[in-house]
Parts: C-alpha cells; sequence; structure tokens
C-alpha cells in the first residue's frame, strides 16, 4: 500500500477506519524504518504525530520556541497549560532535570513505560527558558515505544510531547480520532490501535527528596505505586506526612 499525499485511500487498521484525501497531511507507518522522516521533520522546527505507548501524541523539538508554540496553536491550548518532554533513555533524564536525590536503579525501575515523571529542571537543564515559563519543574516520558525513542534519540535534543488532540477533547488511540488535524502536522505516523484505552500516563511528582505525589492516575498507576513504594518513597499526598 502507498502512503502519499494527493491521493485517495481508504482502509481499516485494527478496528480504526482512516481515509487519507487531498486535504490529509502525510502519513506515514509508524515504524523504525521511517524514523528519519521524523527526525528530519523534528530537527527542522516541524510538527509530528506520533504513536507512543499510551496514546497518540504531539512531538517537536522541546529546545525549538517556534516548534513548542505552533503545538499550542494546533491544540487551541493556553501557553500557561505545560508540557511534558520525551528522551530516548533514561540516563538522558539527566540532562533535562536534577535526578541524583533519587534512590539508585528508581528511574530505571519506573522507564521505559506509561509512567511522566515530574522533577525539578534545576539551573543546568539545557531545556529552552521559553519551555514551561515559570515552572520550576518538567514532567519526562520515556515511552515504551521503539519508534518515539529513536525519534528523541536522533533528533540530539528532547521531544516536547503532548496528546493529539485540541484541548479537552477526547485523547486518541488511532490516527482517525484527530484526523481533522492531520494538516497541521509535517508528518502522521500511524502506528495501528493503541490498546492502552485513553487512561494516558500516570503522572508522578518525585521532585522532593524521599516522597512522591500522584497528580495524575493513568496506565500502570498500581504498578507505579508499588516501584515508587519499594523503594521507601513515601506519598506525599498523604495528611500525615
Amino acid at each position: 500500500m502507498e502512503f502519499r499525499r494527493e491521493k485517495t485511500v481508504a482502509w481499516a487498521l485494527n478496528g480504526c477506519n482512516v481515509r487519507l484525501d487531498a486535504k490529509a497531511g502525510v502519513t506515514l507507518p509508524g515504524t523504525v524504518e521511517h524514523a528519519e522522516e521524523a527526525i528530519g521533520a523534528v530537527k527542522a522546527g516541524k510538527v509530528i504525530a506520533v504513536p507512543t505507548d499510551t496514546l497518540y501524541g504531539f512531538a517537536c523539538d522541546a529546545c525549538s520556541a517556534e516548534a513548542v508554540n505552533r503545538i499550542y496553536e494546533i491544540k487551541g491550548r493556553k501557553l500557561t497549560s505545560p508540557l511534558a518532554i520525551c528522551v530516548g533513555d533514561v540516563w538522558d533524564i539527566k540532562r533535562f532535570a536534577v535526578t541524583d536525590h533519587l534512590p539508585d536503579g528508581l528511574l530505571d525501575s519506573l522507564l521505559p513505560g506509561p509512567v511522566t515523571v515530574v522533577l525539578s529542571r534545576g539551573e543546568s537543564s539545557i531545556l529552552e527558558k521559553s519551555l514551561n515559563p515559570g515552572l520550576e519543574t518538567i514532567g519526562v516520558r520515556v515511552p515504551d515505544s521503539d519508534f518515539i525513542r529513536v525519534i528523541a534519540r536522533g533528533s540530539g535534543s528532547a521531544l516536547a510531547l503532548t496528546s493529539a488532540n485540541l484541548s479537552g477533547q477526547q485523547s486518541s488511540i488511532c490516527i482517525k480520532d484527530f484526523e481533522d488535524l492531520w494538516t497541521r502536522c509535517a508528518f502522521v505516523f500511524d502506528g495501528g490501535m493503541i490498546p492502552a484505552g485513553r487512561a494516558g500516563s500516570t503522572v508522578v511528582e518525585i521532585a522532593e527528596q524521599g516522597k512522591y505525589k500522584i497528580l495524575r492516575p493513568g496506565s500502570a498507576m498500581e504498578e507505579t505505586v508499588a516501584i515508587l513504594e519499594k523503594y521507601s518513597l513515601l506519598d506525599g499526598n498523604d495528611a500525615r506526612i
């Protein structure tokens, strides 16, 4: 099957009916074989749509103010709403956030996986100050998805990452769900139906030594809490602490 612009194609993928027409963006399979197109677009300051281990997301270079602003425009999102970042490997997190207060092995136990860890940015973070201005923390993902991790590695930076939908609308588990936004992206990478069920990642703040706070329950919530407590972190939401 040929994936190209300006050609009408209709097909069904894992129960998700999709139609490409002249108004659609450039759609390609979300496989490692097409990572170079994605990396090139990110380096050029473009926004792409990609599958992750939880939902489809919009991604761009987190160190490009223009690209980040483009994501806000596509989603119709307030500039005061923060974006998370995605990196290719756990060891890369320390380039963007403070990790030296964490127990050895904690991040490797949580990630890769459907978890967003919220950490302090710190003075040594290479992130642009224009990303989430006024916030001293940053949410970081290492998805359990080879495709997006290859893109993050190849970009040489971090990816700004947010769900592929208009702000306030239902999250996307197949590309049909955000079909109206395809043309706003340089590429839409199709990884089929994502089985996570629109839950999104579990967001947990671990910026304070010895404590964790669940900011948003999501996929693998119970497993995440079990790992945190295995490493002797205490629930910061508990009024007794």
